[in-house]
């Protein structure tokens, strides 16, 4: 038996994704910037994507910016905002974001640029009130994660939005509020209208569409400058010839997750409350993140009673894949490495317990079956590596 769990690191692209883009690949292939008919066609695929995606986020289409990842669109928002000041300024983001927002704020920090990490409280949410008291005059940007890819937290968005509100109607100006939504798209309803942001990412590869591709929403009016330089397509803000094909599947995953959304979303939820439930009274894994504000698809737990050197999530999650079961050690962005979790750290674990983080994500393809059989697996590895390495006596669970 095969049991994938790890929809928080990629999706497996949709039949529908595919197609569009084979077809995208054999009729569509021109360059969409040429004002030829061959141009006209892929210009038309892929404008047809824009509003797509744009649709997904409660967004109009011309203020959506492809990109060729999350990590762009992260990328683009941080360095995109840098870029309109000539002197280093200040910058807020939270203890628990992703590595494509703390890698360029710390190279904006060896530049000059003051950063503000939010503390975060145990289940890894950002206080409204610690993002007013941080607040300065020369604060231009906040980013704050919507859903926290390894612990599955969500924030207070709309009200971090409010904060800054309240700032710009008593000072006229204020800083723009970017979001990851990088885990939240296709999984929890986006306006973002309602949220109030000025900036947004999100990936086609998080929501069954096909890796290579990004987008950044960008409120109208906001000023922005690229990353890449050249023949000025996005609206200026990416420069080169756009992938088409890749973008056209991104389009079609994401109006799919459009329209499948509030049933899935439930059964997703359904899902995670059933393992979440089977693994309560089990005493060697506890649970990570906020217990009710979080991700529909993510569970996610820490061991107690490992040593951070033999039992460990990297180790955890080896047993499991020779199961047939595959999950993530926290972040799959981080797997490869056995150091503490720094999102953990954050939230105020130990090294040791930050070093036995494990995520188990769900999605289309997760049933019933699965997850009982995941919980069963889970609970006797976990008992099987601790005894083996005397760190609790044997029949103890």
């Amino acid at each position: 038996m095969q049991i994938y769990l790890d929809y928080s690191a990629t999706t497996p692209p949709r039949a529908e994704a595919i197609a569009v883009m084979e077809s995208a690949m054999t009729k569509a292939w021109g360059n969409p910037s040429s004002l030829h008919s061959w141009g006209n066609r892929a210009a038309t695929v892929m404008e047809t994507a824009r509003l797509q995606v744009a649709e997904l986020m409660g967004a109009s289409g011309n203020a959506i910016a492809f990109t060729a990842s999350g990590t762009e669109a992260n990328n683009l928002a941080i360095m995109g905002v840098a870029q309109q000041y000539r002197k280093p300024r200040h910058m807020i983001i939270s203890a628990v974001e992703h590595s494509a927002i703390t890698k360029p704020t710390q190279q904006l920090e060896q530049q000059g640029w003051h950063i503000t990490q939010l503390p975060v409280d145990h289940h890894g949410q950002v206080k409204p009130a610690d993002l007013a008291a941080s607040l300065r005059e020369e604060t231009v940007l906040v980013s704050v994660i919507y859903g926290q890819s390894e612990v599955g937290t969500l924030q207070p968005i709309t009200e971090l939005a409010a904060v800054i509100e309240t700032r710009r109607s008593q000072t006229q100006s204020a800083p723009l509020f970017h979001s990851d939504a990088v885990q939240v798209a296709g999984r929890v309803p986006i306006d973002v209208q309602t949220l109030g942001v000025d900036l947004l990412s999100i990936s086609s590869h998080k929501l069954y569409g096909p890796q290579g591709a990004g987008a950044l929403y960008v409120k109208p009016g906001t000023d922005l400058g690229p990353l890449i330089h050249g023949g000025g397509q996005e609206n200026n803000l990416r420069s080169g010839t756009q992938a088409v094909p890749t973008i056209a599947g991104f389009g079609m995953a994401a109006q799919l997750a459009k329209q499948e959304l509030p049933q899935e979303r439930q059964r997703l939820l359904g899902l995670r409350d059933r393992l979440i439930a089977q693994m309560k009274n089990h005493p060697e894994l506890l649970l990570t993140g906020h217990p009710q504000q979080r991700l529909p698809h993510h569970v996610s737990f820490y061991l107690p009673n490992a040593d951070g050197q033999r039992v460990t999530g990297k180790a955890l999650v080896r047993q499991l894949n020779m199961a047939g079961i595959g999950i993530s050690a926290g972040s799959a962005c981080h797997s490869g490495t056995l150091t503490p979790s720094p999102i953990l750290k954050a939230m105020g674990f130990s090294d040791v317990a930050a070093k036995t983080g494990i995520r188990l994500t769900l999605g289309h393809q997760t049933t019933e079956a699965d997850v009982d059989w995941a919980a069963m697996a889970l609970r006797q590895l976990v008992e099987r590596l601790l005894v083996e390495n005397k760190l609790v006596p044997a029949g103890m669970n």
